[in-house]
């Protein structure tokens, strides 16, 4: 399967590598550096991320 990475829109174009990326699957998101693309990757299951979402939403 070939995943469709995105980053957010919030992603300054001036440091556009500045960020993490993220794909999504049923079972699993994947996350990574922009930087490093080809780096290590963490892998959580959709309800942490979604937990770790309204988390980051409620901090700001």
């Amino acid at each position: 399967m070939t995943l469709v990475w995105i980053k957010s829109s919030y992603s300054d174009s001036n440091e556009a590598d500045d960020c993490i990326e993220v794909a999504a699957t049923p079972s699993t998101i994947h996350i990574r550096d922009s930087k490093n693309p080809l780096g290590p990757q963490l892998h959580v299951q959709p309800a942490a991320w979604a937990d770790f979402l309204s988390y980051a939403a409620s901090a700001r």
